[in-house]
């Protein structure tokens, strides 16, 4: 058996790049709406945490959170996605982004499978990177 390359890091659904789009999320106003719609004509499965939904059987894995009304400013709680990227070292990423002109919105958080934080890049998308190391 050989080594994964260091940028690489597999478990026993996928292979997570260093750097590489992981993850994708999006809010809902009505979560069960969404979650009946997705599972019945697609097939995705998912799993509770809370009022969180994970997705997977996606082609990527997910998850959908509640739209909050009280915070129009954040684009993914408006109906738009937020696109995760997969680090090896957060610590290193976030430097990176912020060294690229990137503002940090989130500061590194844990949730229920590792931690993260959210950035806007200069043009003012917001993205996430999260790390289970």
């Amino acid at each position: 058996m050989s080594a994964m390359p260091p940028q690489q890091k597999t478990d026993a659904h996928h292979k997570m790049a260093h750097h590489k789009i992981n993850y994708v999320e999006f809010a809902s106003a009505d979560m069960a709406a969404t979650q009946a719609f997705f599972s019945a004509a697609f097939g995705w499965q998912f799993k509770a945490y809370g009022s969180y939904l994970a997705f997977h059987g996606a082609g990527i894995d997910g998850g959908i959170h509640p739209a909050d009304p009280a915070d129009p400013a954040s684009r993914s709680d408006t109906g738009g996605a937020l696109i995760v990227f997969y680090s090896l070292d957060l610590a290193a990423s976030e430097r990176l982004v912020k060294q690229h002109g990137a503002a940090i919105v989130k500061p590194v958080f844990s949730f229920p499978g590792g931690r993260r934080f959210h950035f806007t890049e200069p043009a003012g998308n917001e993205f996430a990177i999260w790390s289970d190391c």
